[in-house]
């Protein structure tokens, strides 16, 4: 149903810029040199401020491993934790 409008009114535009002549030629009429004026405009672009990049210093718990002495004989492993400062980045607006 589309289609049969989109070609029906392209058929009536068609027709509709077609003029015969007195020996049955066709002419069409279709616009001959197009004047295209050109406007300047200025595009203003927003400013950005960049956000400056740091650090801070932040406390982690890390695993430790050690050994303790069981016996004379065998020293068994002792796994802990402790706390360590890092320096961890931060981003500041």
């Amino acid at each position: 149903m589309r289609n049969m409008f989109i070609l029906a009114v392209g058929a009536l535009g068609l027709l509709a810029a077609c003029k015969r002549t007195d020996d049955g030629n066709l002419v069409i009429e279709r616009p001959g040199e197009i004047d295209v004026k050109v406007k300047n405009d200025t595009v203003h672009l927003p400013s950005v401020h960049m956000p400056s990049i740091g650090t801070k210093k932040d406390t982690v718990t890390t695993p430790t491993v050690g050994v303790k002495e069981e016996t004379l004989i065998v020293k068994k492993p002792v796994f802990g934790s402790r706390r360590t400062e890092v320096n961890k980045p931060v981003i500041k607006p």
